[in-house]
C-alpha cells in the first residue's frame, strides 16, 4: 500500500513541475508515504446507520455499494478546490487527495450518514461560529473528530462532536459529572468549541497552524515551529516536525470541506430528510428522568436522547442547578402544561432521599405484634474485632462478655464464637385487623347474650337477696397496681432523670432501675426501636 501511495506522489509531484513549475509550492508538492487517518474514519457505519434520528427522520439510500465511483483528475480537484467560498486556504497535493479518495470511494457510506445527520447539527456549528466572527468551513471540523456523534469517544478519551479532552473542556466551562457531560452536548459543545479556536487563531494569526494546535495543543505546535525555526511559517512547513497523527489534520479537514460540498460529484446520494426537525429548549428545575417524560408527552426515549445527549444517566439534574432540555418544537408547550403530572409520575421510583436515619436492627412488619426481650445471640468474631468493639455493638460491656462466655483474658481469636446476652425486638404474633377485631367483639357480645338468655330462662323471676355486706366488701376490694406502664407514667409526668455516662447503654441503665425495661425506656424518650445513646444524654425513667 505505501508502495502505491509514494509512487503516486512521485507521479503528482511530476505533473504539477511540468504544469506550472514557477509556482511550485511546499503545500502542493508535500506528499507522505506513512499517512494515518483520525479515527473517525473508523467508525462503524452500519451501527451509525441505525441511529433513531437517521432511522426517523432521514431517508438513506443502502444501494450506495452498487453505484460506481466516480474519480477526478488533479486539475479538477484544484479547481473545485479553488471555487470553494472559503476564507481559510484549501491548497491541494498528494496527501489531500488520499484523503478525499478515502472519503469518495471507501468511506462512502460514512459520507451518506454524516450527509444525513449535518441536517440537524451543521445549524448549530454555524449559529456558535457566527457568534464569534470565525470562518463558518469550521462547521466541517467535527466530521474528521466525531463523524458528527455526539457520543463518539477516543482512545485518548476525548469525547463528543468537538472532541474535548477533559482538562480542555473543563478550562472552557463545561461542565463533566457522573450525570452531566457538556463535551456530548452539541450547543454547549460548539460554543466552547468557537471560543477555543478563536484564541488558537490569536496565537497564530495562520488558520492551517491553529487547526493543527486544536488537534494536538499549542504546545506540540510551538515545538515544531521552534525547531523549524525562520522556515515554520504555516503548517505545511512544519509538516514533518508534527506527531503522525496530527500531519494528516488539516489535509483532512480540507477533504472534509471538498466531499461535504462535491458529493453529487461522486455518486454519493445524502441522506434527504423524511420530516423537519423543528426544537425548542426549556429550563428544568426539578429532576426528572427521561422516561417520565417520554411516558406522558407519548415520545420515544430515544428522541429525548438524540436531542440531549449530554445526560449520561438518562436523569435531568435540575435539583441541583436548572438545565436545558430540548425537545420537538410543539412538546416544549405540551411539557410546560403537563410538568406536574411528568414529575408524579413513577415518582417513588425515581425518588432520590435528601436525608435517611441509620436502620437499628432489621425493619420490623407494620403488621406484626413486638415484644422486647433478653435472648442469647451468638457473635463470629472478625478479624480486627476486641471485646470493646464487640460490647458497644451490642450495648453491652467487656466484664459481662467475658462473665456469660467464661473468659479470663480480653484477647479473642478471629473466629471464635461469643455469647450474648441482649435485648431484642421479638414478633409475638400478627395483629388483628379492624375486620377481625370487629369479629372478635361481634362473638363475645353474642356470646354475653347467650349467656343472659339462659341465666333469664333458667332462673325464677324473684330478685335475689343481696350477699353480706362484709362478702361485698369482701369482693370489691381494689387490687394495687404493682407496675405502671411508661405510657401511663409519660402521661402523668411520673419521671425521673438519668444522665448516660460513658459506656452505659439501655441494657445497663434498664438493669439500675426496678422493674424498668428497655422497651419502657423507649417509650418514656419517644426513642421508637433505637437504642444508641451518646455521653452526657438526659433520658427520662418512669417511676414504677
Amino acid at each position: 500500500m505505501k508502495k502505491l501511495i509514494l509512487s503516486f506522489s512521485l507521479f503528482s509531484s511530476a505533473l504539477f513541475a511540468v504544469a506550472a513549475p514557477s509556482i511550485l509550492t511546499l503545500k502542493q508538492s508535500i506528499t507522505d508515504d506513512a499517512i494515518v487517518y483520525p479515527e473517525s474514519f473508523e467508525t462503524d457505519t452500519h451501527k451509525m446507520m441505525q441511529n433513531w434520528y437517521l432511522q426517523n427522520y432521514t431517508v438513506l439510500n443502502d444501494n450506495f455499494a452498487k453505484v460506481p465511483t466516480i474519480d477526478a483528475s488533479d486539475e479538477v480537484y484544484i479547481k473545485r478546490l479553488a471555487s470553494l467560498p472559503t476564507d481559510i486556504e484549501m491548497p491541494y497535493n498528494q496527501i489531500v487527495r488520499s484523503y478525499i479518495n478515502m472519503y469518495t470511494q471507501r468511506r462512502r457510506e460514512l459520507v451518506e450518514s454524516m450527509l444525513g445527520m449535518s441536517l440537524y447539527y451543521m445549524p448549530i456549528f454555524e449559529q456558535a461560529l457566527e457568534r464569534h466572527g470565525l470562518p463558518l468551513e469550521l462547521r466541517y471540523l467535527p466530521v474528521i473528530e466525531s463523524a458528527l456523534n455526539p457520543d463518539a469517544v477516543s482512545r485518548v478519551g476525548a469525547t463528543g462532536l468537538w472532541q474535548f479532552m477533559l482538562p480542555t473542556a473543563r478550562g472552557l466551562g463545561l461542565e463533566i459529572s457522573t450525570l452531566v457531560d457538556e463535551r456530548r452536548d452539541p450547543y454547549a459543545s460548539s460554543e466552547a468549541a468557537a471560543v477555543y479556536l478563536k484564541q488558537l487563531f490569536g496565537m497564530y494569526n495562520d488558520w492551517s497552524l491553529a487547526i493543527a494546535a486544536y488537534n494536538c495543543g499549542p504546545g506540540n505546535v510551538n515545538k515544531a515551529l521552534r525547531r523549524a525555526g525562520d522556515n515554520g511559517k504555516d503548517f505545511w512547513s512544519i509538516y514533518y516536525l508534527l506527531p503522525a497523527e496530527t500531519r494528516g489534520y488539516v489535509p483532512a479537514f480540507i477533504a472534509a470541506n471538498y466531499v461535504m460540498t462535491y458529493y453529487n460529484q461522486h455518486n454519493i446520494s445524502p441522506a434527504l430528510a423524511r420530516r423537519p426537525i423543528i426544537t425548542d429548549s426549556i429550563h428544568i428545575n426539578k429532576r426528572v428522568h427521561f422516561k417520565q417524560i417520554a411516558d406522558v408527552l407519548n415520545l420515544p426515549v430515544e428522541e429525548i436522547r438524540v436531542l440531549n445527549p449530554q445526560y449520561r444517566k438518562d436523569i435531568i439534574p435540575g435539583d441541583v442547578r436548572p438545565y436545558s432540555l430540548v425537545l420537538p418544537s410543539m412538546q416544549v408547550y405540551s411539557y410546560i402544561m403537563s410538568e406536574d403530572s411528568i414529575l408524579s409520575r413513577d415518582s417513588k421510583l425515581y425518588a432520590r432521599r435528601n436525608v435517611v436515619e441509620p436502620q437499628m436492627g432489621p425493619v420490623e412488619d407494620p403488621d406484626a405484634e413486638y415484644t422486647t426481650k433478653l435472648v442469647v445471640v451468638t457473635h463470629k468474631v472478625r478479624k480486627g474485632e476486641t471485646l470493646s468493639t464487640i460490647a458497644k455493638k451490642y450495648g453491652v460491656t467487656t466484664s459481662e462478655i467475658k462473665k456469660w462466655n467464661k473468659m479470663k483474658k480480653s484477647r479473642i481469636n478471629t473466629g471464635r464464637k461469643l455469647k450474648i446476652h441482649t435485648y431484642q425486638r421479638v414478633a409475638t404474633g400478627r395483629k388483628k385487623s379492624s375486620d377481625e377485631e370487629l369479629a372478635s367483639t361481634s362473638s363475645a357480645v353474642d356470646a354475653a347474650c347467650v349467656n343472659n338468655d339462659t341465666v333469664s330462662s333458667s332462673t325464677p323471676s324473684v330478685a335475689a337477696a343481696p350477699e353480706p355486706a362484709k362478702n361485698v366488701a369482701k369482693n370489691t376490694k381494689p387490687k394495687t397496681e404493682k407496675k405502671v406502664s411508661a405510657k401511663k407514667a409519660k402521661t402523668s409526668g411520673s419521671y425521673t432523670y438519668h444522665t448516660v455516662k460513658k459506656g452505659e447503654s439501655l441494657y445497663r441503665i434498664a438493669q439500675k432501675y426496678k422493674g424498668v425495661s428497655i422497651k419502657d425506656l423507649q417509650e418514656a424518650n419517644g426513642m421508637g426501636s433505637k437504642t444508641a445513646l451518646r455521653e452526657g444524654q438526659k433520658i427520662k425513667i418512669p417511676r414504677i
